[in-house]
């Protein structure tokens, strides 16, 4: 059986010298790997990249292979910029550490592809974007939390925690925190997801973030 999909890339495993396998979100299937010959073109499967791809369902394999593979959005704004780059590692790290295998997430899909694709088109002030998406996140995953509700995680920063919780999109992306107060604030928000997860979130990039926004 041969289907469309829209899929959002999340990570990718190499397989021996030919193929690939791709971590995937998709409204049809939530979170679910697919293989693929590896060969050019290796910048289409980037995190965060969305691709329109043929599903050749196979009934004695969970591993479905795809074909005639395209990209959505050129994502230039990102591609071109280290910064954004960084804050897409940074975003599919957080989904694959915590949406788990054959999860479907209601609404997850389409509010990632929109959410990557207002960080394409910024063009300023997107330091914050990170912290924004992960108060987000927790929305589209049952949790959105209050400022009470950060309270125990927050520590000196309940203050401006809370004042950021109160912010349009736009006076978020302007709040003044210094490198350390932003990290700080996405490890608290981290901490808060994996406690609803009931997980503990490792985001290796991170650390990039920690070094480019300090």
């Amino acid at each position: 059986m041969i289907s469309s999909a829209r899929l959002l890339i999340l990570q990718t495993t190499k397989v021996g010298d030919k193929s690939l396998v791709l971590h995937t979100l998709s409204s049809q299937w939530g979170r679910r790997s697919f293989i693929v010959s590896a060969g050019k073109g290796m910048a289409m499967y980037l995190p965060m990249n969305i691709l329109d791809a043929e599903v050749i369902q196979n009934d004695k394999s969970d591993l479905w292979r795809l074909r005639g593979i395209s990209a959505v959005h050129p994502l230039n704004g990102i591609r071109s910029s280290v910064g954004k780059n960084s804050i897409t590692l940074f975003m599919s790290e957080v989904l694959y550490r915590i949406i788990r295998d054959g999860a479907l997430e209601d609404g997850l899909f389409e509010w990632c592809e929109k959410s990557i694709l207002t960080l394409d088109a910024l063009e300023s002030e997107w330091a914050n974007f990170h912290l924004r998406w992960l108060l987000e996140l927790c929305g589209v995953l049952g949790f959105s939390p209050s400022s009470e509700d950060l309270a125990p995680f927050s520590g000196s920063l309940y203050p401006k925690i809370t004042a950021l919780m109160r912010l349009g999109f736009g006076e978020f992306m302007l709040f003044p925190l210094n490198g350390e107060e932003r990290n700080a604030i996405a490890q608290i928000l981290l901490d808060y997801i994996g406690f609803h997860s009931d997980c503990k979130v490792e985001i290796r990039s991170l650390k990039v973030l920690r070094e480019l926004f300090s």
